[in-house]
């Protein structure tokens, strides 16, 4: 018989339960095969699914392995904050107070679990700098956009290979209709001003073209977002960012620069939980 293996879905960055981006989290992954990680994912049919592991880097708390239903990640943001949660909702005690270390593909990356919410620490960006003209064409078209709507461009990519753009307004970004086959093959991250008064200063949609899909909440995206708009000076050293109005969501992320970096926080729910044999 295949051993039972506690499990959850959390929901992340919305304090109400079905207004993030779920993620499903395997503890007590030892064991199974990459194979069965990958089918898992593809079966929970979620963004990403998760597995805890032990560590192996002594630093570390935990290991976390992060699946797409098309592959593994080597970092992701909502599945960061939800298998931290996980993880010490279950019982994990972390060699820091107040501090959690989680390793992943990426490396070390460090979570504080001492203020209001869970923020993980931005890891560096690996591409920066302008989008090539060519490449802003093409995202244009896609969005059925005039090259005067884009106001600001940059490659943003801390794993996954985000670029981004920046229109005028947060409506023009909640108005968009992405032509996906025009898209692929990018990861594109879209971000515009909120009107005074609005809890969000900004509204961000992400769009993942290989498949035609709009990720509800990301946290990588954002975190790359704000080490690009706070170190150009287009946004404030901490603000709100809104993401998934467009999909009916009510996802909120805090992001905030500090001595030590750009921090990227939100709400982490518990909605259900239970266990599975493999």
């Amino acid at each position: 018989m295949s051993p039972q293996r506690p499990f959850r879905q959390v929901n992340v960055f919305s304090a109400d339960p079905l207004g993030g981006n779920p993620l499903a989290v395997v503890h007590s992954a030892e064991g199974l095969s990459e194979a069965q990680m990958g089918a898992l994912a593809r079966w929970t049919n979620l963004s990403e699914t998760t597995f805890l592991l032990p560590p192996t880097d002594p630093d570390a708390d935990y290991y976390v392995r992060i699946f797409t239903p098309g592959g593994e990640l080597p970092f992701a943001g909502h599945p960061t904050l939800g298998s931290c949660h996980a993880w010490l909702a279950a019982g994990g005690k972390s060699r820091k107070p107040g501090l959690v270390v989680q390793q992943c593909g990426v490396g070390l990356v460090r979570v504080r679990c001492d203020g209001p919410r869970l923020e993980f620490a931005a890891p560096p960006v690996r591409r920066s700098g302008p989008l090539e003209q060519d490449l802003l064409a093409k995202i244009a078209k896609a969005l059925a956009l005039s090259s005067s709507d884009i106001v600001h461009h940059q490659w943003v990519d801390n794993g996954p290979g985000w670029c981004a753009v920046m229109l005028r307004s947060a409506r023009q970004v909640l108005s968009l209709k992405p032509d996906w086959a025009a898209l692929v093959p990018l990861k594109l991250g879209v971000v515009g001003p909120h009107e005074a008064g609005h809890d969000a200063a900004f509204e961000v949609r992400a769009f993942v073209s290989p498949g035609g899909y709009e990720d509800p909440v990301t946290g990588s995206l954002n975190a790359s977002l704000a080490q690009w708009l706070i170190g150009a000076g287009l946004a404030e050293s901490s603000y709100v960012a809104a993401q998934g109005t467009a999909l009916r969501r009510a996802g909120r992320v805090h992001l905030r620069k500090d001595g030590e970096g750009v921090w990227v926080g939100g709400a982490v729910v518990d909605v259900i939980r239970g266990e599975f044999s493999l």
